[in-house]
């Protein structure tokens, strides 16, 4: 008896696998790419893609994001991305073809180019997913493909929010750019008022098509048997554009406050505010300000709100054997923006590349995945090629890869 009892202890008690094999682990995620390696990858997209107008870019998505997977390593262990060019040059001219029917039928009529928007709302979310498959479908990582499996109909119920404010700003506006009784001001008010409506609706539920966006997505990612879900909440998504807009609004507030005092120095010493000197000055400041404000969103509010989103996310997202934790903090995230910002601005451009290497390697790493269970026990019960590619032939077709 004594020994029947130690070997149930040996080997876990009933279930027959070895206690270690239970013990939670850390997978470390590890970025080894360097700028200078990715400045002749960078500066040759760039150049390729000019010089083509446009038509090389999906060739340079590729060697991107062959080279950003090749350098993420999970438990040392690369990524792997096995999307065909040639496939996505087809997704590329596809979406051209169908950005350039509704700028061109906007501009024939305003009732076709409603008819348009219309069609591009109808066909959007059946392409971003098939991005989605796409893109997790080439990806893989221990020899074994992702992929996306979540349904058609969630893509379209993600949007929708969204959707219905927009569709009508676009049918407002349109009605607004025909002739109209201007003798009839009441209907001029009543479009007015029911754009300014609209814009506001539509701005109001982006926090919430946001969240449902992202619960589509990461409830949709699959790895073997695991299946990604995410317990997002509309108002912790709220909560954050909330803090990010009054971020905004006292960058706004420190630039007119700024821009009030040297108006008011400049008028001083210049005696008299109406002289045509001050004149080209005062016409100067609406730029000014504008760029000012710009510049402290590029540089503070985005970054802000990029880490502490991605930390809401990933902190929340789970499969049956994996919890993800994101510990970026927005304090580093504005740094390093700041610093990439003026360096790029200093070299004219040229510091890109080292800008977003370090932008990846500080996301990345931020990172980490914890495992509870047996890895090889759940990679070696992997799905056969036939069937993970069932859900994924729209996006195959298609080759479109509109980003995760």
């Amino acid at each position: 008896m004594m020994r029947s009892n130690e070997e149930g202890a040996s080997t876990g008690g009933l279930t027959g696998w070895p206690l270690s094999q239970y013990r939670k682990r850390k997978l470390e995620i590890q970025f080894t790419g360097s700028g200078s390696e990715y400045f002749r990858i960078w500066i040759t997209n760039l150049l390729l893609t000019v010089v083509t107008l446009g038509l090389y870019w999906p060739f340079a998505k590729a060697r991107r994001l062959h080279y950003f997977y090749g350098n993420t390593l999970v438990d040392g262990q690369a990524l792997s991305f096995h999307g065909d060019p040639w496939k996505m040059f087809r997704g590329h001219i596809l979406l051209m073809v169908l950005m350039g029917c509704y700028s061109f039928a906007g501009q024939v009529s305003l009732m076709g180019g409603v008819v348009a928007f219309l069609v591009l709302c109808a066909l959007w979310p059946a392409l971003w997913r098939a991005g989605l498959q796409f893109r997790l479908y080439n990806t893989s990582w221990r020899g074994l493909r992702f992929g996306f499996e979540a349904p058609l109909k969630g893509a379209y119920l993600a949007f929708a929010p969204v959707y219905l404010p927009m569709i009508a700003v676009v049918m407002v506006s349109n009605l607004l750019k025909r002739p109209l009784d201007v003798s009839s001001q009441a209907t001029l008010a009543v479009l007015g008022v029911s754009l300014g409506v609209a814009l506001l609706l539509a701005v109001a539920l982006s926090p919430w098509t946001l969240t449902l966006i992202k619960r589509y997505q990461h409830g949709g990612y699959r790895y073997a048997e695991q299946e990604g879900e995410l317990a997002l909440s509309g108002g912790s998504v709220y909560k954050l554009a909330l803090k990010a807009a009054g971020l905004g609004l006292l960058a706004v507030a420190v630039v007119s406050v700024v821009i009030m005092v040297a108006v008011a120095l400049s008028g001083a010493r210049r005696g008299d505010a109406s002289n045509p000197d001050a004149a080209s000055w005062l016409l100067l400041l609406p730029l000014f300000t504008s760029l000012l404000i710009w510049l402290l969103m590029l540089a503070i509010i985005h970054p802000y709100f990029t880490a502490r989103f991605q930390n809401l996310l990933w902190n929340r997202t789970s499969t049956q054997d994996l919890e993800f934790t994101s510990a970026l903090t927005a304090r580093s995230m504005v740094k390093l923006t700041l610093k990439n910002t003026l360096l790029t601005l200093l070299t004219l451009g040229l510091y890109r590349a080292w800008a977003t290497v370090a932008t990846a390697r500080l996301r990345l790493q931020g990172v980490s995945v914890t495992l509870d269970g047996d890895l090889d026990t759940w990679l070696a019960r992997q799905q056969t090629p036939e069937t993970a590619a069932t859900g994924d032939l729209a996006g195959d077709f298609f080759g479109i890869d509109m980003g995760l």
